[in-house]
């Protein structure tokens, strides 16, 4: 599997990041087998945050990592500053408490990697990056990156970072994913477009996607007929998105592999570095997303599946 390296974490990012949305402490005995199952396929980071399942995702994982030597094997990913009920929660205090309960959770005194769940146009980033840095300089996360933010205000806020002398955004992550969406999944997200495509390929700033599979759109179960989810229908059902599926239907006949191998494959084939979050529930859907990250597609085959030749 190929790794990612990411300034000031020890341990290079595996392609494959699992996803915890669904973790909790009452289905402990399936996050272990997860968890274990995605090490031996040679993942190595694990993406969760302070929203998920109300914590428990956190605190599932803390649970595993308290055992022997599992906190040796993994870089953990945690996220912050989601809105609440009360608004945005960008600001120093709420990040700072934020955290504290997610490393209480998790049973660390820190994590390797650290992102901001949205963005907040009304907050400097000057004022947003003396945060994080301090949380750099605390030792409480090793390197810090953006979960929906757009190009023009990482641009700006790493452009901010490198004149003075501070730590910057060493990864983003919106979605990209074969298929594209119509309008956001969840209020507040950000799908690659192609000006953030030619972004990233100019500054080779990491990403890191999420919904990488456009939310099982790949995984055959669905067909242009099939209206039974709603959310789907509303985010990814257009003619585009069902050429791109019968053209990666095809590509992934030649290659002999299935079309979500082809699907993750086109995620991990982009011209700069990008990792992709799965949500596997079982070792077969694990064993399914290890051999999509092993396919190589040419600039060709990436550009023919997306529509581009």
């Amino acid at each position: 599997m190929k790794h990612i390296k990411i300034n000031n974490v020890e341990k290079s990012i595996s392609s494959l990041i699992m996803g915890s949305d669904y973790f909790s402490p009452d289905n402990q005995e399936k996050v272990d087998g997860v968890i274990d199952s995605f090490l031996e396929i040679g993942g190595n980071t694990i993406d969760t945050a302070f929203i998920y399942a109300g914590g428990q995702s956190e605190k599932a994982i803390g649970n595993w990592l308290e055992q022997g030597s599992n906190r040796d094997k993994i870089n953990i990913w945690t996220k912050g500053g989601h809105p609440n009920q009360n608004g945005h929660t960008i600001n120093q205090k709420e990040l700072y408490d934020q955290l504290q309960t997610s490393l209480e959770r998790l049973k660390s005194d820190h994590v390797q990697l650290y992102a901001l769940h949205r963005d907040d146009l009304t907050v400097r980033v000057e004022d947003i990056l003396e945060w994080l840095n301090e949380h750099v300089q605390a030792k409480r996360i090793q390197t810090f990156g953006a979960s929906n933010w757009s190009v023009e205000r990482l641009e700006e806020a790493n452009n901010y970072a490198a004149k003075h002398g501070m730590e910057g955004f060493s990864f983003s992550s919106p979605n990209l994913s074969l298929a594209k969406a119509k309008e956001p999944y969840w209020p507040g997200c950000v799908s690659v477009d192609q000006n953030m495509i030619d972004w990233h390929e100019h500054s080779q700033l990491p990403l890191f996607s999420w919904s990488s599979q456009a939310r099982g759109f790949f995984t055959g179960r669905f067909t242009r007929d099939n209206l039974e989810n709603e959310d789907l229908v509303r985010v990814f059902y257009n003619n585009e998105n069902w050429e791109r599926y019968d053209r990666a239907e095809g590509l992934a006949k030649e290659k002999g592999c299935s079309l979500i191998e082809i699907a993750l494959a086109y995620v991990l084939n982009q011209q700069f570095p990008t990792g992709a979050i799965i949500g596997p529930q079982n070792r077969d859907e694990l064993i399914s997303c290890g051999e999509g990250a092993k396919i190589s597609l040419t600039v060709d085959e990436v550009a023919y599946i997306n529509l581009n030749r």
